[in-house]
């Protein structure tokens, strides 16, 4: 089989010749720009500096020889744009925190306080307060959340939210029919397409990053509390993104048709380490009914799969997931509670794929050695490969001080099992 019949064959349950894998196809398979700097001169591949195409989690641009030399299954549509409003395109040097000489976008725009944190600013404009911040000697940039006074008697959530949910540019289509022909045509890959618009209340879209100005309501606290204090006010914010997502996904549909084979449709975390961000009751009343709205015309209008990505204890909602279309869970945290490997695939192997739950990367990629890493990469592959329905990833992105002998012992172990 080659990369794309491999995946297939995963994504619909059947047992592929040998378990897909998945570096760096999407902002939530990934690996950081620092780690995967170290990984190309452990390979020993050609000398040259990755480019940072997701500047919010600093994540690197996994290249064709990388792929390559990991024996990876999967690429990503990407988006032309970053988090934070400006693109992918005129490609500057950048020294990272620890050093490490990269590229990234012309847009990006930081400056740097007496403390050496550095900001980042919506669309590269200074002349606006920053919206995020790379703390000195931190991994990756957090939002700095930039909500304005709220008058409680006045709140319209179509109103405040009017700027960040936008229909795609007849520049925007033309980018991914181009970019899904070349990724289809010239290469064997299986495809992603990382559309992410459909991440209702996700704690990284919130703020606005790429907006100048965020009216509404923009603090996650706050914005969870609106659950139960104002309702209304977030069904209204969710029934008018639902809206834009649905338009957005005929005009991508038309762009890119069936050459991806998956669809990267929210990025939003339901769970913490011990339990769900909110009672199942609610989710049931608020997302469940919008979430499936969204897949059913996915389901009824193509062949792609849906891919939810959502960190944490999410046990006691999964039975909701499948009922409302999830076809692909991510990043599979089987650190949290509720969450054992055993137990999900017995549960839920036939109805869900698992594409993540390789291996711990809060303590035994990082703090474990390279045989403890292999050893749970093989047990989480016996347990989860079994009748298909697996693409092999770590429980989320590859973090930047990882040690490189433990990336390297982690794909031994997909490869050895592979063989």
């Amino acid at each position: 089989m080659n990369s794309r019949e491999r995946v297939l064959k995963a994504l619909n349950h059947e047992q592929p010749d040998r378990v897909p894998l998945d570096l760096g196809s999407t902002p939530v398979t990934g690996i950081s720009a620092v780690a995967l700097d170290r990984l190309r001169k452990a390979l020993k591949l050609e000398a040259r500096k990755v480019k940072i195409h997701e500047p919010f989690q600093l994540l690197g641009e996994v290249e064709d020889d990388v792929l390559a030399a990991t024996k990876a299954d999967v690429v990503g549509l990407c988006s032309p744009y970053t988090s934070w409003g400006y693109k992918n395109e005129n490609w500057k040097a950048w020294t990272m925190p620890d050093q490490t000489e990269v590229l990234i976008g012309g847009g990006f725009t930081v400056t740097t306080d007496e403390n050496g944190d550095q900001y980042v600013y919506p669309g590269g404009d200074t002349s606006v307060p920053p919206s995020g911040k790379l703390p000195k000697g931190g991994y990756y940039f957090d939002n700095i959340t930039r909500q304005e006074e709220i008058d409680e008697d006045n709140l319209d959530g179509r109103r405040d939210f009017k700027d960040q949910f936008k229909v795609f540019s007849e520049e925007d289509l033309k980018y991914y029919e181009k970019t899904a022909n070349d990724l289809y045509n010239n290469t064997e890959y299986a495809i992603i397409g990382n559309f992410i618009e459909g991440g209702l209340g996700d704690a990284a879209a919130l703020p606005g990053p790429a907006l100048k100005k965020t009216p509404g309501v923009r603090k996650l606290e706050d914005w969870l509390m609106y659950h139960i204090l104002y309702p209304e006010y977030v069904c209204d914010v969710y029934d008018y993104q639902v809206e834009i997502v649905l338009q957005n996904l005929e005009l991508y549909r038309q762009a890119v048709g069936d050459k991806i084979q998956a669809i990267l449709v929210s990025g939003t975390d339901f769970g913490t380490q011990r339990s769900e961000f909110i009672s199942p009751d609610l989710f049931r009343k608020i997302y469940k009914p919008r979430i499936k709205k969204i897949n059913d015309w996915i389901h009824a209008n193509t062949s792609w799969k849906t891919f939810y990505h959502s960190c944490g204890s999410i046990v006691n909602l999964l039975d909701d997931f499948v009922e409302a279309g999830i076809d692909i869970i991510n990043p599979v945290q089987c650190s949290a509670a509720g969450m054992d490997p055993r137990f999900l695939k017995e549960k839920y192997g036939n109805k869900l794929v698992f594409w993540g739950g390789g291996i711990d990367t809060q303590k035994t990629l990082h703090f474990g050695t390279p045989e403890e890493v292999k050893q749970e990469a093989l047990e989480r592959l016996r347990i989860f490969s079994q009748g298909g329905g697996f693409i092999f990833n770590t429980i989320h992105n590859i973090q930047s001080s990882t040690p490189i002998e433990n990336v390297l012992a982690l794909f031994e172990a997909v490869h050895e099992f592979n063989e």
